[in-house]
């Protein structure tokens, strides 16, 4: 594919973006690839553009993975032609993966839209914008459509998308509120684990604020500002408050009979691929964590 640009001093990323219709975040990983050239010669991800110049790119082809459509009940929040958002319970898994090749969200997702799912990611994961771990409950956005998966893949890039989530966590806070701002990367010596690292990690920032307090534990609400994985988790075991049940990044037998974490993806903001219009959508607590409630309230 060749696009000519017609102006100087741009970010490669954003033209290509722009041009090629695909998410800037695609763009970044094709220069990142050498698929994005200049006469031949492979760019780098800060050039920025030159009147006039032809910029060729070599777009991959998408993976074909056969996955069964299963008709499994879905919570769906809000649903149009471009977007459908889901309240996923904790356990169910969210795409295909070794161990999990069926019984997942994506094998709902296929029975409950059909062929009307984005394949900007391929088939293995139609339409998924964003995800939540397996044993993490709340609120997750699905394109219906490639055009809504770039400008919603843009909006997860830049930050505009906000995601918030509400968690039990070990301990009680000194402040009310705090923004805990460490990379984050692969663990030294788990590579099955993310850790707070100081080499080769990622930018994340996690801003949280006490609901309650009770004896021995917090109900947190925390807003994302990145979206590295497991952020949430490793961000509060970092400082000393796991969540209650994490028994990968936090206390290593179960508390208050709770085995998994107890997180939630309590709200999603977000500008509508189509019409602009913001959107504000949330979800009660499930039925496991308000019962953690009640039972941390008959314990204070």
């Amino acid at each position: 594919m060749k696009i000519e640009s017609l102006v100087s001093e741009e970010r490669l990323d954003v033209f290509i973006a722009r041009e090629a219709d695909i998410s800037r975040s695609q763009a970044a990983d094709l220069l990142q690839s050498g698929a994005v050239t200049l006469n031949g010669k492979p760019l780098k991800k800060n050039a920025r553009t030159i009147t006039g110049a032809v910029y060729e790119l070599v777009l991959p082809e998408p993976e074909t993975v056969d996955i069964i459509a299963q008709d499994i009940p879905l919570s769906v929040v809000y649903e149009d032609g471009d977007v459908i958002v889901i309240d996923k319970p904790k356990g169910l898994v969210v795409h295909p993966a070794p161990g999990h090749s069926d019984g997942t969200l994506v094998n709902a997702l296929l029975h409950h839209c059909g062929s009307s799912l984005s394949g900007i990611n391929g088939q293995l994961r139609p339409g998924i914008v964003h995800r939540i771990d397996k044993d993490t409950s709340g609120l997750l956005i699905v394109a219906k459509n490639d055009h809504a998966h770039r400008l919603l893949a843009d909006q997860l890039a830049d930050h505009s998308l906000s995601r918030v989530y509400e968690a039990i966590v070990c301990g009680r806070f000194k402040e009310p509120s705090g923004t805990i701002d460490a990379p984050i990367g692969r663990h030294p010596a788990d590579r099955k684990k993310m850790a707070v690292v100081q080499k080769d990690g990622r930018n994340a920032v996690t801003h949280y604020e006490v609901i309650a307090e009770y004896r021995g534990y917090s109900h947190i609400r925390c807003r994302l500002e990145t979206g590295r994985t497991h952020q949430i988790r490793v961000h509060m075991a970092s400082v000393g408050h796991p969540i209650l049940g994490d028994m990968i990044y936090g206390h290593k037998k179960p508390e208050l009979g709770q085995e998994t974490q107890c997180l939630h993806a309590r709200q999603l903001k977000f500008v509508h691929p189509s019409s602009g219009e913001p959107m504000e959508l949330s979800c009660p607590l499930p039925e496991y964590f308000s019962n953690l409630l009640d039972k941390l309230n008959s314990m204070s």
